[in-house]
Parts: C-alpha cells; structure tokens; sequence
C-alpha cells in the first residue's frame, strides 16, 4: 500500500491565483511545526550566481569573459530581457529569490542548503582552457545571507573557474559571512571535511563530492598540500569503503548524514545503474541518511532506498539561462524547492514536499497550475521507474508517495 505522504503536515499553499502567487495553509503549518525529533531541511539544485546575475546586483564584477562566443556578461543579461522584459539593476539582494522568501517565511526550515557553483571572486586569472567561467563579487555576498542559506557545497565545475585564487577569496568570502560550506578547500582534509551542524534534536554532517563526470578538470582535485575540489571516482570500487571510514571518523550516534554530490550530465533523465548502485551502497553501507544530487539543469526522479531519500538530481535553481535556447523539452525555468523531513532517530523519510517554481526576469516566481503539472507528469514518470510515484495538491504542491 503506497505511503501518502504529509497527509497529517499540511497543504503548504492555497489555490494559486492567476498571478501564480499563494497565501498560507497557517492551520496545517501549525501542526507541522508542533512535530518532535524531525530534521526539517530545504534543498535546492544549482545557484549561479556569477555571469549575468551577477550583473544585475548592487556590486557586479568587471564584466569580462573567455566564451568563445559571448565576452561580455551583460549580453546575459540583455538576453532575459529580450525575452521576458526590462530588469531595473541593480536588483534588491532578496529579488532574485522572490516568491521563494515567502514559502520560507512559512515552513522554516532548519536548515537551507544548496550547491553554489559560482566562485566569489574579483580574482582577474580565469582557469585556461575551461570555456565557460562563472565568477560573483564578494560584495555581493549578500544575496545568500539575506536568503539565510546555511550550506553551500562547492564540490562542482565552476568553483574553480578563476583559479585557486578565486577558490580561496570564495572560502574567505563565505567564512566572513558565517556561511557553512563542504567539498572544496586549501588541501584535500578542508576539502573533505564536512559542515556541522547543531540543531534542537541532534547533529547534520553535511559532505560534498563532485565526480568527473559532472565536468570537473581532472586538475582541480585537492591534494594533501594544494588546494582543490572533493573529487569522488564511482568507477573505483573502494570509493564506498573510503567514503565510509571518512563518515565513521565523525559521526556520533544520533548524528543524521546529508550526501551532496555533483554528478552526471546536463541534460536527459536517463540514471545509469552503476549510479544507482553507487547510491545504494552509500545507504547500505556508509551509513548515508540522504543523497542530495545535483548537476542536472532540471529536475531527475527520485528514489526512496531503505526508506532513505535519493534525488538523483535537484536540477538548476537560479541561474542566467533565460532566453537562451536548445533544450526547450526539459523545460530548464521550471524547478523546484524541496523540503525532506527525516526522521531523527532513524534517518528515514518522513516526508519529501516540493514547491514548483518558475525563472522569469531573473526572479523565483511560483509556477502556474499548468507548468506544476506539467512537472508533476514528468517527475512521476522518472520516479515509477524508481519505485515512488508524485501526486500534486490543489495548492500546485508536490509529495513524493513510495512503498514501504
């Protein structure tokens, strides 16, 4: 009999008006908050910020790029407007996340996490030969404290886009802003270490991999004594046990494990087996409560193993692709806000809500009734081939449902 899941929490949004915007459930709200001994997390798939986003905050870095055919990153920016309208810049620090501030003002989360593939840097010395180079003045840094993001992982193909410098300055930046961060640093200890974190019920250890796979320059790996990326090699059949005496050095009992990792290609739903394995055996075997995967440009199925919760990729969530064309089937504006409750006992799902929304203008806006479902139908069909199914609610919600 398949689990209907957050019948007992709520229906996080009321019917969507036209405009797409929402008002609260607050009753149901209530009773989600009264819960005991749950992790409440927000997760989200890839922020980029540098490029033409960067442009259109208070602060943009000197414009420049190496693309073979774009130089300038304000062209980025002029291309969103040629296609959804006029963005007055500079933008106010909260206007890229939108409608999204809103739906975190109502579920507060205990955590927000997310994978931040942008260097924060004014560093000039891009990394040769990489081709696309993404890069946010530290000034700007204020777009994620005002969003109250906790986590960003750095284990991706853009971390390092202006060079150890950049990666370094990026490190700075986040420390000074008493931002959390996992899978990038000064040697291959700081790159493999994962943020801590403590909460009213118990401990998150939160580690970040990047695979090759995913675009990473075989010379960004960290090294004992040079700086780098957590490189994760799911050929190697030892990659388990050694991700395994990693977590076991740490991990207290009670402590719950967040998994983030970069892998795979852009664009297509297709998991290939040996992923899946992969991700079975960090469940199995490494003592993994949750696999948050990213690297996809939309939204991937999603899995619940041992009733521990796998997204196979959480797509991107803020980027500058507006008005670009070529992968128009995947619907890449279309993501998504999700919010897994675990089980802090036991680290299993409780429940995977998800919120739909729409890149326009280089804002967060909530999704129509038709792009949700739109959603829903593929997301659905991904996921039964995984064994779980996602229905949607009145209010354009997502719940994953599954067999326990």
């Amino acid at each position: 009999m398949k689990l209907f899941i957050g019948v007992v929490i709520l229906a996080l949004l009321s019917e969507f008006e036209s405009s797409g915007q929402s008002e609260f459930n607050s009753i149901n709200m209530e009773r989600y908050g009264n819960q005991n001994k749950s992790l409440k997390l927000f997760l989200c798939g890839d922020v980029m910020t540098g490029r033409g986003i960067d442009q259109a905050l208070p602060f943009p870095v000197n414009p420049v790029l190496y693309e073979s055919y774009v130089k300038d990153a304000r062209v980025y920016l002029q291309i969103a407007e040629q296609k959804n309208g006029k963005i007055e810049v500079p933008v106010a620090w909260e206007y890229l996340w939108g409608d999204a501030m809103e739906v975190w003002d109502k579920y507060i989360p205990d955590l927000k996490a997310l994978n931040l593939e942008t260097s924060i840097t004014t560093h000039p010395e891009f990394w040769p030969g990489k081709g696309i180079n993404y890069r946010m003045n530290p000034k700007n840094i204020k777009v994620l404290t005002v969003a109250g993001i906790d986590h960003c992982s750095l284990a991706n193909n853009h971390i390092m886009d202006w060079g150890q410098q950049g990666l370094e300055e990026t490190i700075n930046t986040l420390r000074e802003a008493n931002i959390q961060f996992s899978g990038a640093g000064m040697n291959l200890h700081a790159a493999a270490s994962p943020s801590v974190f403590e909460t009213k019920n118990g401990r998150v250890l939160i580690y970040s991999y990047a695979t090759p796979g995913s675009g990473v320059p075989a010379g960004w790996a960290a090294k004992p004594r040079s700086p780098g990326v957590n490189i994760l090699y799911e050929s190697d059949s030892n990659s388990v046990i050694k991700i395994k005496q990693h977590i076991t050095q740490l991990k207290r009992k009670g402590d719950l494990v967040v998994f983030s990792v970069h892998w795979g290609g852009n664009w297509g739903y297709f998991i290939p087996d040996q992923r899946q394995e992969f991700a079975h055996r960090l469940i199995k075997d490494a003592d993994v409560d949750l696999i948050f995967g990213h690297s996809s440009h939309h939204p991937l199925g999603m899995e619940v193993y041992k009733n521990k919760l796998i997204i196979y990729g959480a797509g991107d969530f803020m980027n500058d692709y507006e008005g670009i064309s070529g992968h128009e089937k995947y619907r890449g504006e279309l993501t998504l806000m999700y919010f897994p409750e675990l089980d802090f006992e036991t680290g299993m799902l409780k429940s995977l809500m998800m919120i739909p929304m729409e890149i326009k203008n280089f804002r967060l806006n909530y999704a129509s009734a038709k792009d949700a479902e739109w959603l829903q139908k593929t997301l659905n069909r991904e996921c039964i081939k995984l064994g779980a199914e996602v229905r949607i609610e009145s209010d354009n919600s997502l719940w994953l449902e599954w067999k326990k």
